[in-house]
């Protein structure tokens, strides 16, 4: 079952302030929960690579996932893309996380939309999992492009 989720942000920043975050999946474990560590690696490729460790806590269980994560769209300050690309030779379910910043007389948003394309996960859990980690991922991301 795919998953999509979608959230969009107002922040009190510039739209250039918060594509600089938003660009580096080295921020993210800094303001997003979920993101348990994003340490960036060489791609073979040219484009910016993370490995990333997502972890959620579902009742009493915690899963986790490992992924090799891969900038492919750097469109500053409005559009990021970052791609699942796993260099084992494998077949993998996709992962894609696209975020696009807008400003508007001084006030930017952030529009995001993650996709996960397996069977791995039930999506109604996992879409309430990351729902959450979304609202408390605004405050904390607030705080974070204050400081």
């Amino acid at each position: 079952m795919a998953i999509d989720v979608r959230a969009s942000f107002d922040a009190g920043v510039s739209a250039s302030q918060l594509f600089e975050v938003i660009r580096d999946l080295g921020t993210y474990p800094k303001w997003l929960e979920i993101v348990h560590f994003a340490d960036a690696v060489d791609s073979e490729d040219g484009l910016q690579a993370w490995n990333v460790e997502l972890r959620a806590k579902i009742g009493p269980f915690a899963r986790s996932k490992r992924l090799r994560m891969v900038r492919t769209t750097d469109q500053s300050p409005t559009t990021v893309v970052f791609e699942r690309r796993e260099n084992d030779g494998k077949k993998h379910a996709p992962w894609v996380l696209r975020s696009v910043v807008t400003e508007v007389n001084g006030t930017s948003t952030l529009d995001v939309h993650l996709h996960y394309g397996g069977s791995l996960f039930d999506g109604g859990i996992v879409e309430r999992v990351l729902a959450d980690q979304i609202v408390s991922g605004k405050a904390k991301l607030t705080q974070f492009l204050a400081g």
